[in-house]
């Protein structure tokens, strides 16, 4: 799974993206900071499963504070966007190739209208942001549509060939950006089966489909601390009803945790508070009792750690599963639970024992629900949080 960072120059991009990784990346205040897409881990947030054992466990990879699990996600940050990139403007061509991979795209949008459609610095409130979210919209479905227009006229040849299975010519011509054979079967339904009676419009309907379906797009409305930004957030949710739009402050977030890293604070990433460990600089005071009033107080939280937990459970349906075994929930080396796996909602137990090696799943006999001491069969359904011990043959 790969979360993409997209957004325009200077939106706060690299900072959100720092805040959620701890990544050494170039940050400021000025057009395409970012050229070469970086990649780092980030971590979505649980309950972890080890209270419910009494147990406090052992992460192999992610870690663990006060029973809240932290589970590594691949994080992608790419140049800015600029109007025209579907055309090459910008860094535009490079940008879009870069995202091919990603599964949902979280558009980083400065929501107090501090940075021109360039990028470039303004007086904050003197640009409308919601213009950022129409523009890099079409500019993706401008990429999507080029792309099926590219083939169009080598698909209209092949249904005549081979009895209207456009949806394997689709799903071929797109398959590096995620789209499936089952996918554009589906979607195509929904069409005339004629191609020659298709016009532009129908072309156009069917790259947002499918962009939608492979690239779905949340917005991280970034710099909500900005006096006047309040407005704009009601503005854009009206606006765009149907959209995903978290609040954030991705500068606050990386406050606290570098401070958190430093040992200053004491600061679980989603919380909405921190404990000051040692006595902090005048500067530093001054920045932590700003955050607490105008962000952790007035929105509950810095908004990040709610991005990348919404792209992942709720945009994505994922749910969260760990291996165990109903007398020991202990690896070789004497870690509790150190590992739990993401894995796609209606995901089956034989699913699971593929995902923990190819041999468990060929070699499959049966599942235990840990938790209810139950076996289970290949079909069973798992749910989020399950602890699941495989029983293959050696």
């Amino acid at each position: 799974m790969l979360v993409g960072i997209i957004g325009k120059p200077s939106t706060g991009k690299s900072t959100f993206f720092k805040s959620c990784t701890l990544a050494d990346v170039d940050i400021a205040n000025y057009p395409f900071t970012t050229i070469k897409p970086n990649r780092a881990i980030g971590f979505v947030r649980i309950d972890c499963v080890d209270k419910e054992f009494n147990k406090q466990c052992n992460p192999r990879i992610g870690y663990c504070i006060d029973h809240k699990r932290f589970v590594p996600v691949e994080l992608l940050d790419v140049a800015g966007l600029v109007p025209g990139a579907s055309e090459g403007k910008g860094l535009g061509n490079q940008f879009l190739d870069d995202l091919r991979q990603a599964d949902v795209l979280v558009h980083v949008v400065d929501i107090s209208g501090s940075t021109n459609e360039k990028g470039e610095p303004v007086t904050p409130l003197s640009y409308d942001p919601l213009n950022d979210v129409e523009f890099l919209e079409n500019e993706i479905e401008t990429w999507y549509t080029t792309l099926v227009t590219k083939g169009w006229d080598k698909f209209v040849r092949q249904q005549k060939m081979e009895h209207g299975e456009l949806f394997k010519a689709v799903a071929k011509q797109l398959s590096g950006l995620g789209v499936t054979e089952d996918l554009t079967d589906e979607v195509l339904r929904g069409f005339n089966e004629d191609l020659t009676k298709w016009n532009n419009e129908d072309i156009v309907s069917l790259a947002r489909i499918l962009r939608q379906k492979t690239k779905p797009i949340i917005i991280a409305a970034n710099k909500i601390d900005v006096p006047g930004a309040e407005k704009n957030i009601k503005r854009i949710k009206e606006k765009y009803p149907d959209y995903v739009i978290i609040p954030c402050s991705a500068m606050a977030e990386l406050t606290l945790r570098e401070l958190s890293k430093d040992e200053k604070v004491s600061y679980i990433p989603g919380d909405n508070n921190f404990k000051i460990l040692k006595e902090l600089n005048d500067k530093e005071k001054k920045i932590i009792e700003y955050i607490d009033l105008n962000i952790l107080k007035k929105f509950n939280s810095t908004g990040i750690q709610d991005v990348l937990n919404i792209a992942v459970f709720d945009v994505l349906k994922y749910i969260v599963i760990y291996p165990g075994g109903v007398n020991k929930l202990t690896d070789s080396e004497g870690r509790v639970l150190p590992d739990c796996f993401l894995m796609k909602d209606g995901s089956t137990a034989l699913d699971f024992a593929f995902k923990l090696h190819t041999d468990f799943g060929k070699n499959f006999i049966r599942a235990i629900d840990v938790k209810k001491r139950l076996t289970v069969g290949k079909d069973h359904l798992l749910k989020n949080k399950d602890v699941i011990e495989i029983v293959a043959n050696k």
